[in-house]
């Protein structure tokens, strides 16, 4: 039996690796952080931006949205801010977005706008609101939207002390003595409002022996 030798021999290369292309993970949104600027107390005709922004590969195209409770909300904005460039009292309420792009979609959490404002010119009313008959009870009320709450308080003219506070004023028996002109101020910590009332007690008609009437005169701005 023949044995073949065979002699190997292993000769050394230098190897040179050519450059890598780093990889690429691509990845939908995560979820969004919402941001308010200025983050301090939003006061009514400031400037305010509302950002949004979330990590995603390819980058992620953004969506405003304000919450109404309507199932076909509108964008307000398809940007990744949304600016007030002077916010109105209309526009406090619950915000939020959403960041998509091939790979999915994500909505942020809510954030709430609350505008704050001076009291708006105050309505008045009177009750009872027919005739006032002198010994009655009268109540006189106040109303402002304002935010924060105002606060209410009652002045006689040329009087210098308050006669009343709070939101009702009553005069639980009327006499000729009370007639003038009263005012309510709405006050808050943005700003103050006043209004005018007059009410007038006059004789009375033969026809109505109840005595003296009060009558309401229109409300009259100060």
């Amino acid at each position: 039996m023949e044995i073949q030798t065979f002699n190997l021999s292993v000769k050394n290369h230098s190897l040179s690796s050519a450059p890598s292309s780093p990889l690429t993970l691509e990845n939908a949104p995560k979820l969004p952080s919402v941001s308010v600027s200025p983050s301090a107390e939003i006061v009514e005709g400031s400037s305010v931006t509302l950002t949004c922004s979330s990590d995603a590969n390819p980058a992620a195209n953004y969506t405003w949205y304000k919450e109404n409770g309507d199932p076909d909300l509108q964008p307000l904005s398809k940007e990744p801010q949304l600016v007030f460039s002077s916010i109105q009292s209309s526009d406090s309420g619950e915000y939020y977005c959403t960041a998509e792009n091939e790979l999915g979609r994500r909505t942020s959490e809510y954030i709430s706008i609350n505008v704050t404002y001076a009291p708006k010119l105050p309505s008045v009313s009177v009750s009872p609101s027919a005739e006032i008959v002198e010994g009655s009870s009268v109540n006189l009320t106040c109303s402002s939207d304002a935010n924060p709450a105002a606060n209410y308080t009652w002045y006689k003219e040329n009087e210098d002390s308050p006669k009343a506070s709070g939101q009702i004023f009553t005069i639980t028996d009327f006499r000729a003595e009370h007639s003038g002109n009263y005012y309510c101020e709405a006050q808050n910590s943005r700003g103050r409002h006043n209004s005018t009332l007059q009410l007038i007690v006059v004789a009375a008609q033969n026809a109505l022996p109840q005595g003296m009437l009060g009558k309401l005169r229109p409300p009259q701005l100060s």
